[in-house]
């Protein structure tokens, strides 16, 4: 009795089937084959930088500028002959000799003056004899309040400038600020009539200083 195959387990029927994919197969690697390439390792290939030196450029120096011409030459005095039948010119020459009766005038120069500095504050200021106290009692026994400004009620400060010199005089007394009714007047007035004053100094020398000072009028 002969055995019977299965028919899905037979490999006959399946032979043409294996022989395609085997030949696709064996295609499929002669291709890559061909088309596989080696690449070879470059150690060190990466970073390096090439560089082309050029060569430096040289630059020809500069011509150098023609020298300036020479100077025109200078212009030839031409000497002129006289002939001797001309006639010549006589100048006469004043005689500068200086004798006994000749008079010499002489001018004089005019001295300059030189413009006094009068100075406003100093190291030492002027002050009246005796102080300050002197100067309050010279004031309140020598000021005579005006009839006027008895009259109209006025009272106040009298303010008084004035130049002491070198020598302590009193001068160019004038009101800087006044109240009026006689007052102001009076004040200049006593003010001028101040004996001398010790000068004011300024580095151990005399000098001249403008001096302000208030007179005070008060209704007794």
């Amino acid at each position: 009795m002969e055995a019977k195959k299965n028919p899905e387990v037979d490999l006959e029927r399946r032979k043409g089937s294996f022989s395609l994919i085997g030949l696709l197969i064996a295609l499929a690697v002669s291709l890559v084959a061909f088309e596989w390439t080696t690449f070879e390792r470059q150690v060190g290939a990466m970073g390096q930088l090439q560089m082309d030196f050029l060569e430096e450029e040289v630059i020809p120096p500069s011509a150098t500028p023609p020298p300036p011409p020479p100077p025109p030459p200078a212009p030839t005095t031409v000497l002129e002959i006289v002939d001797d039948e001309e006639e010549i010119v006589e100048v006469e020459i004043e005689d500068q000799e200086v004798k006994e009766d000749t008079k010499v005038e002489i001018k004089q120069r005019e001295e300059e003056v030189e413009e006094e500095q009068i100075f406003t504050i100093v190291e030492e200021m002027p002050s009246f004899p005796g102080g300050e106290a002197e100067l309050f009692k010279y004031l309140g026994k020598n000021i005579k309040y005006p009839q006027m400004a008895t009259d109209a009620g006025i009272s106040g400060v009298v303010y008084v400038t004035f130049v002491v010199d070198k020598d302590g005089k009193i001068r160019d007394a004038k009101v800087l600020r006044g109240i009026g009714g006689g007052c102001d007047e009076e004040a200049v007035r006593v003010v001028k009539s101040m004996p001398t004053w010790k000068p004011g100094k300024q580095r151990g020398k005399s000098v001249t200083v403008q001096y302000n000072l208030p007179i005070r009028f008060t209704l007794r």
